[in-house]
């Protein structure tokens, strides 16, 4: 419907130029500038209600010179999302050399030099032509730069916001090509911020493609890494593999830091005399903590699965078998520190509450004693509040004072009695 619409605004355009040409000059210029505006307006207004995919197809339809018309009508903020609907052939008659935008994320390749790992910057498609890399890394990637590489190497790559599932069967699967998806999670530990950041991964032939939303500690320490070391990497599976490895290597690091704080919190909570105040952030701390070292355990377990799934798709080496098997040995230790540690922090917890118990039952026995103490004084205002004709020290001229100094004693006796008792501490 709107390819037919956009034909009867083109063919309505041209029969009133045809109309025109018989007109006086002046005149002519007039009313043609008038037409074309009105006859520009609809189209825009037409494609500004359009998706992407909609004009690609619609400028795929038309001949050349009303593709033109039509492009030029597009608005320039949505230029870079058309290009990328076009065929190379009609992109290049539209716009000539230009490559369409491919937004802010970064797109990333590696290929073996000598033995190390050497970056490639993509900028545009062209970059891809002259590299043969092992691993093609995409930071952040908007759908044109997920297209500019999917369409290259003929796959799709997902985005990395939707990367939430936690079924194997989404997260560990054969396409019919035999790219193998894997979908894990990271360790993203910052103060107060620590997150698990969902990585893509697909093995297809010899490259490892990942994609992710942010910048990672483990990734940067193996590129680093494979770039000084030689002979660190020897293809895309090792590199798939030293990446799980540094996870395991980052998430002990981050037991670590959970083993110091927990120490911190620990003098804290076993400490004379803890506030109501003190004993809250006690307890934040220890719910961050509580709150990594879960987030530590759910990766690992994730990273396990990851794994076990590349050893039964029998992909590996000998050499990268026994990787993968050390890998698995390193993920049981760390199971191991967080069970206790889950521990440590429920035993923490369980003090601190118990502390801010003790502190409110001191508040409730002041109460406690208070209440008792006053019992005395009660009774005896009682006994002279009573209107009886026959009491003797209602005629006695020292009765009121000697009634006061009786309720004074019967105060004191009983706090006394307390302090003695050590009740009152």
């Amino acid at each position: 419907m709107s390819l037919q619409t956009i034909n009867d605004l083109l063919k309505k355009h041209k029969l009133v130029e045809g109309m025109l040409n018989n007109q006086p000059m002046p005149r002519r210029k007039l009313i043609t500038a008038l037409v074309q505006k009105q006859h520009m307006v609809e189209l825009r207004s037409l494609l500004g209600r359009l998706s992407a995919i909609e004009i690609g197809q619609i400028l795929h339809a038309l001949d050349l010179e009303d593709a033109n018309l039509v492009w030029q009508q597009v608005e320039e903020s949505r230029q870079d999302d058309v290009l990328w609907e076009l065929s190379d052939s009609l992109r290049e008659d539209l716009v000539g050399d230009r490559e369409p935008h491919c937004g802010v994320g970064q797109m990333s390749a590696f290929e073996l030099v000598e033995g190390r790992l050497a970056k490639v910057a993509i900028t545009c498609r062209h970059d891809l032509y002259a590299i043969k890399p092992i691993w093609i890394d995409l930071l952040a990637p908007s759908k044109a730069q997920r297209l500019l590489i999917g369409q290259h190497y003929g796959l799709e790559l997902p985005d990395p916001l939707d990367l939430t599932d936690l079924e194997a069967s989404a997260r560990f699967y054969v396409e019919d090509q035999h790219e193998i998806h894997i979908h894990s999670d990271f360790l993203l530990d910052r103060e107060g911020k620590s997150r698990s950041v969902p990585v893509a991964f697909i093995l297809r032939g010899e490259m490892l493609f990942s994609v992710r939303s942010e910048e990672l500690p483990v990734f940067r320490l193996q590129r680093l890494r494979a770039r000084t070391q030689p002979g660190f990497v020897s293809d895309c599976k090792d590199m798939l593999l030293d990446l799980y490895g540094a996870e395991a290597e980052y998430s002990a690091d981050a037991l670590e830091n959970i083993y110091e704080q927990l120490e911190i919190v620990s003098k804290k909570v076993l400490s004379q005399d803890i506030s109501d105040e003190e004993a809250a952030d006690i307890l934040t701390d220890i719910a961050e903590e509580e709150d990594l070292n879960g987030r530590i355990r759910r990766n690992m377990l994730d990273t396990q699965r990851a794994v076990s799934f590349l050893i039964r798709r029998k992909l590996l080496n000998t050499t990268q078998l026994e990787d993968a098997q050390q890998i698995l040995r390193d993920i049981e230790s760390l199971n191991s520190h967080t069970a206790f540690l889950f521990d440590k922090i429920n035993f923490l917890m369980d003090a601190t509450v118990g502390f801010i118990n003790i502190n409110q039952n001191k508040v409730i026995k002041i109460f406690s004693v208070a209440s008792v103490a006053m019992l005395p004084p009660t009774l005896i205002a009682s006994i002279y509040g009573m209107n009886f004709e026959n009491m003797p020290e209602l005629q006695w001229m020292l009765g009121y004072p000697f009634a006061l100094g009786l309720m004074t004693v019967s105060v004191l006796l009983p706090f006394i009695f307390f302090k003695r008792k050590g009740w009152l501490r």
